[in-house]
C-alpha cells in the first residue's frame, strides 16, 4: 500500500486550539471524502463522454485516510493510500487529485466571489449544504494555508455562496439552537412545534431518547416551560427558517436561562422604554454576550437576571450571599462596570473590566467566584 501526502487544512478557531479537532467535526471531513470521490467520478466522465457511469472498482484500492493531527491550530493531514495490486487504483489517482483541487479552487472562488461554477457543476456544489455545517461563526477551515497569495477559507459566508451558487438547491441546512414552547406534539407520528418568542411556529421530528423531554416541555406549555431544541434546521433561500431536519439535543430551560432571555431583548424596538427612549439592542452583539457569558459566567455560578439599558447595552444583575450585584456592559465598546454593595455593611466594590480579552472575563468572573465564597 502506497501512502502519498494528499490535503493538509488548517482549522481556526478557539474550538481547534492545542491542534485538537472536536469529534463532531470528524463528520465534515469523512462528507469531505465523499466529495473528493464523486467530483474525482465527474472528471472520468467528463474525459470519456462516451461513458455514462463511471467504472466498476472505480474507488477499489483507493481512499483517502486521516493519519495525523498536525500542529498549528488544528491541521489533519490526509493521505492517499493506493494499493499497488489493484490495476484500476493507481491509474485513477490523478481523478483524486484533480477533484482535490476542484474543490480547493471552488472555495478560493467563493472567498475571492468569483465564478464557482468554473470549477465544480451546480450539483456537486450541494455537498455544501452538509460539508461545513459544523463550523461556528467564528472558525475556518483554510484548504490552502501554505500556498502565497491563495486564499481558500471555508466559513460560513463562503459555504452559504457556494450552496446558492447551485440553482438545484432550493432548501438549505445549518446547525441552530433554538428556543421557545412546545404547543403540540403528537406521540404517535412522533412530531411536534416549537413556538418561538417571536411567535414563529416550527415542526420537527421527535428522536425517541428525547420523547420524555419533549412529553415534559408539552404538559408544560401552559405554564410557560421553555426549552431549548439543538439540531438541523432547513431555510429556503432567503434565509426563511422552514423546519427543523434534525433534533439531537432538547433541554429543560429555567426561568433565568441566559439565552432565553437574550432572545427577548433581541425583540425590542426603538423607544420601547416609553415610545422615544431605547435603542434596539444589535443581534450580532448579543451573539457575541452569549458566547461571552457561557463561556465564562456559568455553572456554579448562579445565572444573572438580565435587562436592556436605553443605551442599548445590557445590564445584568445577582443577588449572592449577603452582596447585590450589578453589572452594566456596553456592547459596541466591550466595556463594562461591575458594582457590588455588601448590604450589611455598605461596603462596596466595583471593577471595570475590559472585555474584548479573556483576561477582561476572567476577572469578573474571578471576582463573583470570592463573593460567592464570602
Amino acid at each position: 500500500m502506497e501512502q502519498l501526502p494528499f490535503l493538509k487544512p488548517r482549522m481556526a478557531g478557539k474550538r481547534f486550539d492545542e491542534h485538537a479537532i472536536p469529534l463532531e467535526m470528524l463528520r465534515d471531513l469523512a462528507i469531505l471524502e465523499e466529495m473528493i470521490v464523486e467530483v474525482a467520478k465527474w472528471h472520468y466522465l467528463n474525459d470519456n463522454p462516451a461513458r455514462e457511469r463511471s467504472p466498476r472498482g472505480f474507488t477499489k484500492g483507493i481512499s483517502v485516510k486521516l493519519t495525523t493531527i498536525g500542529e498549528g491550530s488544528a491541521m489533519p493531514d490526509m493521505s492517499l493510500f493506493i494499493d499497488q495490486r489493484q490495476l484500476v487504483a493507481p491509474a485513477n489517482q490523478d481523478y483524486f487529485e484533480r477533484a482535490r483541487d476542484s474543490i480547493v479552487d471552488a472555495i478560493e472562488a467563493a472567498d475571492r466571489k468569483t465564478d464557482i461554477r468554473q470549477h465544480l457543476p451546480e450539483s456537486l456544489l450541494s455537498y455544501f449544504d452538509r460539508f461545513g455545517r459544523g463550523l461556528r461563526e467564528d472558525e475556518y477551515i483554510d484548504f490552502a494555508p501554505e500556498a502565497v497569495g491563495r486564499s481558500a477559507k471555508l466559513n460560513q459566508t463562503t459555504r452559504r455562496a457556494l450552496r446558492l451558487a447551485s440553482s438545484q438547491l432550493q432548501e438549505l441546512t445549518d446547525e441552530v439552537t433554538l428556543r421557545g414552547v412546545i404547543p403540540e406534539a403528537d406521540q404517535a407520528k412522533l412530531s411536534f412545534e416549537l413556538e418561538t418568542l417571536d411567535g414563529q411556529r416550527v415542526a420537527g421530528p421527535i428522536p425517541m431518547q428525547h420523547l420524555d423531554t419533549i412529553r415534559t416541555a408539552f404538559n408544560g406549555y401552559s405554564d410557560g416551560l421553555r426549552v431549548s431544541i439543538q439540531g438541523v434546521a432547513r431555510y429556503n433561500r432567503h434565509g426563511q427558517l422552514k423546519s427543523m431536519e434534525e433534533v439531537e439535543h432538547v433541554t429543560i430551560l429555567d426561568e433565568c436561562d441566559v439565552g432565553a432571555r437574550l432572545d427577548e431583548l433581541r425583540l425590542l424596538k426603538p423607544g420601547w422604554f416609553d415610545g422615544n427612549i431605547g435603542k434596539s439592542l444589535d443581534s450580532d452583539r448579543l451573539r457575541w454576550l452569549e458566547n461571552q457569558l457561557d463561556a465564562h459566567l456559568n455553572d456554579p455560578l448562579p445565572s444573572p437576571y438580565l435587562y436592556p439599558t436605553a443605551e442599548g447595552g445590557v445590564q445584568l444583575e445577582w443577588s449572592i450571599g449577603e452582596y447585590e450585584i450589578t453589572f452594566d456592559i456596553d456592547l459596541a465598546r466591550q466595556r463594562g462596570h461591575l458594582h457590588a454593595l455588601h448590604m450589611q455593611s455598605e461596603e462596596e466594590i466595583e471593577l471595570e473590566p475590559d472585555l474584548s480579552n479573556d483576561e477582561g472575563w476572567e476577572a469578573v468572573a474571578s471576582m463573583l467566584v470570592e463573593l460567592d465564597g464570602e
